[in-house]
C-alpha cells in the first residue's frame, strides 16, 4: 500500500523545498503549502499538488491538510518576513497550524524546529527535527513519515 499524502507546510522556505523534493517518489502524494505563488508554480513543475495561502489562517492550512497522513510544519515560516494577515506572532501562528492539522485529522505531525515552544497539537504521532543540516533534516522527515509509528 503507497504511503499516505504528505503536507509540507512552508514549502517555500529553503527547508521546506529541501524536504519537498526528498519527499517526491512515484508512490507518495506530496502536497506543498505555500505563500509564494512563483514557489508554487515550481514546485507544480515537478508533480507537488500546490496549496497557495496564508500561514497564519488556520482555515487556509486546514483546508490544505484535509486527507493528509503526515503534516510536516518548517516553523521557519511562521517567523519569515512573509506577510500575515491573521496573527505576526510566531506561538499564535503555531498554535493555529495544531489546530488546523487537528481539525483535517492529520495522523502524524513532524515539526521542524529550532526554538521550541511548540503547541501541543493533541495529536498522538508527534515528532521534533531539530535543523542541522538541509539534507540531514530532509532525510529525517523522510524517515519519519516512513516509520510505521512514532
Amino acid at each position: 500500500m503507497p504511503p499516505m499524502p504528505v503536507i509540507v507546510v512552508g514549502a517555500d522556505t529553503r527547508l521546506g523545498t529541501a524536504i519537498v523534493e526528498a519527499l517526491i517518489e512515484p508512490q507518495r502524494e506530496v502536497r506543498a503549502f505555500v505563500t509564494d505563488p512563483d514557489h508554487g508554480i515550481r514546485l507544480k513543475s515537478i508533480g507537488v499538488k500546490v496549496a497557495l495561502g496564508d500561514v497564519s489562517d488556520p482555515s487556509h492550512v486546514g483546508g490544505a491538510c484535509l486527507n493528509c497522513f503526515s503534516a510536516v510544519f518548517v516553523t521557519e515560516a511562521a517567523e519569515d518576513d512573509r506577510e500575515r494577515a491573521f496573527a505576526a506572532d510566531r506561538r499564535v501562528v503555531l498554535r493555529g497550524w495544531a489546530e488546523a492539522a487537528r481539525e483535517a485529522s492529520v495522523t502524524r505531525v513532524i515539526w521542524v524546529d529550532s526554538l521550541g515552544g511548540l503547541p501541543d497539537t493533541g495529536i498522538d504521532e508527534t515528532a521534533v527535527v531539530n535543523p542541522r543540516s538541509v539534507e540531514d533534516v530532509a532525510g529525517e522527515v523522510v524517515r519519519l513519515d516512513d516509520a510505521a509509528s512514532l
